[in-house]
């Protein structure tokens, strides 16, 4: 198994979050809503860098309510060619600079029709199709029964009832990409118990489970799943996530206070 090269200056190591998020496409604006001490580079620490639209490739330090967070704007993809390991390194980044409770954020397709487009989903399980794992290269067993932490969704469920947010709950099926899916592919994966479908956030929650945290995973439903709906455009996926963003950091505030 690989070793991770990370380049941490003094400042970043010393911050010491409590609370690391992985914002997917479009989502990157929630960083405005935080009073930011840093931003640096993915280059200059060490970690691959996107080159799908809607993805900033930059680590952000800063508070949200009372809580130091990290926030990775922008992840990689198996679809760039990339490694299982390396589409997870920001995560054992996150997990060297000490984040106990890791928030995944994805765009991905519904499948189910009362989940609309525009609105949210927070993950109970998972169906790993990647064919891939971060794991990979030894006897790494462990447990998944509970890999999105029920006391957290919990806590988020609670918040959601207060601010009046719409906040589903469901089952994400991860694909390597980077086309959509095919219409008889997405009946295949609603027979399966999948309520979205999207190209990330399978291999980081493993990894973190892995590593020891508590995690949390939401999708922001951008568009109808094919043969739903009319043809998919990545366009339109970033302008619902813009237009989504505010809801989850309602959420992310009432959690983190």
């Amino acid at each position: 198994m690989s070793t991770d090269h990370f380049t941490l200056t003094e400042n970043v190591r010393n911050f010491a979050p409590a609370v690391g998020l992985v914002l997917g496409s479009g989502l990157g604006g929630f960083t405005r809503r935080m009073e930011v001490s840093q931003r640096v580079p993915y280059s200059e620490l060490g970690l691959p860098h996107s080159g799908a639209p809607g993805h900033e490739g930059e680590l952000v330090l800063g508070t949200v309510g009372s809580s130091r967070v990290a926030v990775l704007s922008g992840r990689t993809h198996l679809y760039e060619n990339r490694g299982a390991r390396e589409v997870t390194a920001g995560v054992r980044l996150l997990g060297a600079l000490g984040v106990g409770k890791l928030f995944l954020t994805n765009a991905a397709g519904t499948l189910n029709e009362a989940y609309r487009p525009g609105e949210w989903m927070m993950l109970s399980d998972h169906i790993n199709l990647t064919g891939e794992s971060p794991l990979a290269g030894g006897p790494n067993f462990v447990d998944m029964s509970e890999i999105y932490t029920l006391s957290l969704r919990a806590r988020f469920l609670g918040v959601a009832a207060a601010h009046a947010v719409r906040l589903h709950v469901g089952i994400y099926a991860g694909l390597r990409g980077p086309q959509y899916e095919t219409p008889a592919e997405i009946r295949m994966l609603r027979v399966m118990g999948a309520d979205a479908v999207g190209m990330s956030t399978v291999l980081e929650a493993i990894q973190a489970r892995a590593l020891g945290m508590e995690v949390a995973a939401f999708s922001c439903l951008t568009n109808w799943a094919s043969g739903m709906s009319g043809p998919l455009s990545h366009s339109d996926v970033m302008e619902v996530g813009r237009g989504a963003a505010g809801a989850l950091v309602d959420l992310l505030e009432g959690v983190l206070q």
